[in-house]
């Protein structure tokens, strides 16, 4: 079994963000990138598949500022081959147009199995997996907590909102959009992360016909401030005094 799982870089929103001039998008010339979290739970998906089944496992992420070093440490991690897919697109790219690129790049390597992130900060809606599977033609299960080789193909766990969730048998190829992997993700050495920086990284040209957006970014702002946070500095006194002080005037105590 091949296991392809895709890898995406986010803009790291713990730090101070920006707005383009244009106002539909974040300001990426200084802010940090990090590995989407759910796209970190597919990779250790895929490496628990590979554990129990002998699968391989392959790599991929669109070509970009931090990528090579994105595919590395997936190899770090367990990964045995890595590529991205060359493209000329400004980011962020709209999940419907990162599975063109992904279905045709599908198509050149080869694969039984796609994992991808449930979602992302700039996929909210968690349309990568689904689209890709329609490219692809592919069956699709999203919002997965758990994947298991079964004696015809796949059992999947979905999970449902309410604290429901249902098993499903699932026939490959297929694509899955990972909630969390069956464990958590694992920590690699500085050891292994320095050894697979010397790993050359797979370029891979596909022919991709113009493709649709679905929709467009109209307008980007920042959240509005209603308050601000007030440090209170001082002795145990001292501040136990002016909290008093503030639950009285919100009235939240008596007087």
């Amino acid at each position: 079994m091949h296991i392809l799982v895709v890898m995406r870089l986010i803009p790291d929103l713990v730090e101070e963000v920006g707005i383009t001039t244009d106002g539909k998008g974040i300001d990426r010339e200084w802010i940090d990138l990090k590995l989407n979290e759910f796209d970190d739970h597919a990779l250790e998906e895929a490496i628990l598949l590979k554990e129990s089944g002998g699968a391989t496992v392959t790599a991929v992420a669109l070509d970009g500022e931090g990528v090579n070093r994105l595919l590395q440490s997936a190899i770090a991690r367990g990964a045995d081959h890595a590529a991205k897919i060359v493209h000329d697109i400004p980011p962020p790219i709209p999940a419907a147009v990162a599975a063109e690129y992904l279905a045709a790049a599908v198509k050149i390597i080869g694969c039984d199995l796609v994992l991808t992130g449930v979602q992302t900060t700039e996929d909210l809606f968690g349309q990568l997996a689904p689209t890709l599977a329609a490219r692809l033609d592919w069956p699709q299960v999203s919002a997965t907590s758990g994947v298991e080789l079964g004696d015809k193909g796949l059992l999947v766990q979905q999970e449902y909102s309410g604290g429901f969730a249902a098993t499903h048998a699932v026939s490959m190829p297929a694509v899955l959009g990972i909630q969390a992997a069956s464990r958590p993700p694992r920590y690699v050495s500085g050891t292994k992360l320095r050894e697979a920086m010397s790993v050359k990284i797979r370029d891979i040209a596909v022919s991709v016909e113009t493709a649709p957006y679905g929709s467009e970014i109209m307008s980007l702002s920042l959240p509005e401030s209603s308050g601000r946070v007030e440090m209170i500095d001082g002795t145990a006194e001292v501040v136990a005094g002016r909290l008093a002080t503030i639950l009285r005037d919100r009235g939240l105590v008596k007087r």
